[in-house]
């Protein structure tokens, strides 16, 4: 089968978005699918945003014999036969419209645009075959917002055997991209809390330079230099495998994630337990308090009396590692499976 892989990039900023196209691709070609990359460049700018999505819909796969989009605006693309791994919306128009994320005013002019996506997005999605999506998060967006029906089906990592367990040290480690949403600030200052000898490992990139600098400054102004180690670079896979194999917890705090997030579930293959917060979206669909790791308030308070509770009761630690790592295949995170039903 001619199978094209369609999807929009942030220049330069890398994610899962782009990952789970990048792993998918070989495994479809190992089972003896031709295939081909679409990536289209796409901002979220109220100014470029519906004109980029009007030219999506004038660009020419038929030669495919299916298409399968993942990022938005991708699933706007015309196909006969369109299947959509759904990753999410353009939020800001959607479910953080009514937030601090939302960068431009609540006006008449950024209204109607909201209107006209939300028009073109619930078209297009009612044209695709099938849709599916990566959490039950995102599934009850579709509902909420188009009106649409889709079925869950979670991401697994490329090659997951790099990830396993040598022995709990005493760091928490937190391995993502460096942005505000993911909040790694409320972690450094839950340090400022904790009672026993806890450490913070912060690893990840940025396109921006502003949180980098805000991280790096609560860390001074509370006097934590010597706890908390904050590494603003790209991580290589063996070295975050490692780090993972040897740490006490892993930590992933977004603000209403759309999934689980790919730092839950190598933490959970490396039999490590998940600090999260009450509010991180689609990582509570993995995370369960007290089995699969720890969730607690997004508070500096209460995220310490967490890691507190990780360094101290290291028989429950290795239990929630244990149990973080069953969950994988209670939840069916597999890619047979993936490809069993994106192809069906």
């Amino acid at each position: 089968m001619k199978i094209a892989l369609c999807s929009t990039v942030v220049p330069f900023v890398h994610g899962g978005a782009r990952q789970i196209v990048d792993w998918l691709e070989p495994l479809l070609l190992e089972h003896g699918h031709q295939v081909e990359r679409v990536d289209l460049p796409e901002v979220d700018s109220p100014e470029l945003l519906y004109r980029q999505m009007s030219a999506f819909r004038w660009i020419d796969v038929e030669a495919a014999d299916r298409i399968i989009c993942f990022r938005p605006q991708s699933h706007l693309i015309q196909h006969p036969h369109k299947v959509l791994w759904f990753i999410h919306h353009v939020r800001v128009f959607y479910d953080l419209w009514d937030t601090p994320y939302r960068w431009f005013p609540d006006d008449d002019r950024h209204r109607a645009i909201r209107a006209a996506v939300h028009a073109a997005d619930t078209h297009a999605l009612g044209e695709a075959k099938a849709v599916f999506t990566n959490s039950q998060v995102v599934s009850d967006r579709l509902e909420r917002y188009n009106g649409v029906d889709s079925e869950v089906l979670y991401p697994p990592i490329f090659d997951p055997d790099r990830f396993s367990f040598e022995h709990f040290n005493d760091e928490i480690v937190y391995v993502a991209r460096v942005e505000e949403p993911k909040r790694q600030v409320l972690l450094v200052e839950a340090m400022a809390h904790v009672k026993t000898a806890v450490r913070l490992r912060i690893s990840g990139t940025t396109p921006g330079r502003d949180y980098p600098a805000q991280i790096d400054r609560r860390i001074d102004e509370l006097g934590l230099r010597s706890r908390v180690i904050f590494e603003n670079r790209w991580v290589h896979e063996d070295e975050k495998a490692r780090q993972l194999a040897q740490c006490l917890a892993a930590a992933y705090l977004p603000l209403d994630e759309d999934s689980y997030g790919y730092s839950t579930l190598e933490a959970a293959h490396s039999f490590k337990p998940i600090l999260t917060t009450s509010d991180s979206g689609g990582v509570l669909e993995f995370v369960a308090h007290g089995d699969t790791g720890l969730v607690v308030e997004p508070t500096p308070l209460a995220l310490a009396g967490a890691m507190d509770r990780l360094f101290q009761d290291r028989l429950a630690t290795e239990r929630m590692g244990r149990a973080a790592h069953a969950r994988i295949n209670e939840l069916g995170i597999d890619w047979s499976r993936v490809i069993e039903r994106l192809l069906a």
